[in-house]
């Protein structure tokens, strides 16, 4: 006795859809993912006795971090120009490679996943933050540049229902297009 289709099909589609999002969730999971965005720019005046200009200082703060769920190898910190008053923090290992034209990097050996570092600058005009960073990238990555303040995620209950609204919704598509199929077939 041969299967009816619809019952092979409700059978196949919820297969097929956990298939499809354990392949999605382990190509986009298994790799690190590097973000990096501006925390603060600032320039602070500096008032010098009996001048009546003051003068001025620059700063500002970036941070690079490990989103991902492996390892990021060589993350380099690229700068246009690299101010000789900056810090790391966490203080972790780090070098800096210095070009002949002025640019440098700022070379980290390895972010682990969820780890983040941030870097402050100070500097005097006429430059400004946007003359300072060029680039972050890693061996395996180059970074995501974040333009807004990062929010906090959803609990874990929601983002539980979140996914299981989206494997229901993805397992009725792949019913309706196994069924459609079928029926074009025949």
């Amino acid at each position: 006795m041969p299967i009816p289709l619809e019952v092979l099909a409700k059978l196949l589609s919820p297969v097929i859809a956990a298939v499809i999002a354990a392949l999605t969730k382990h190509y986009l999971e298994a790799r690190p993912r590097l973000v990096t965005y501006l925390v603060h720019a600032s320039a602070i005046p500096l008032p010098i006795p009996g001048q009546p200009s003051a003068a001025q200082v620059n700063t500002h703060s970036i941070v690079v971090a490990n989103n991902g769920k492996k390892t990021a190898n060589n993350v380099r910190i690229g700068h246009f120009l690299l101010p000789p008053s900056h810090q790391v923090w966490p203080p972790v290992n780090h070098q800096v490679a210095n070009s002949p034209s002025g640019a440098a990097e700022i070379i980290i050996p390895t972010l682990v996943p969820g780890e983040q570092v941030s870097i402050s600058y100070l500097y005097f005009p006429p430059v400004t933050w946007q003359n300072i960073n060029s680039y972050a990238k890693s061996d395996e990555c180059m970074a995501r540049v974040i333009n807004v303040i990062p929010s906090p995620q959803p609990n874990k209950l929601v983002l539980f229902a979140l996914w299981l609204l989206l494997f229901i919704g993805a397992s009725t598509v792949i019913y309706w297009l196994i069924f459609q199929i079928a029926a074009w077939l025949q």
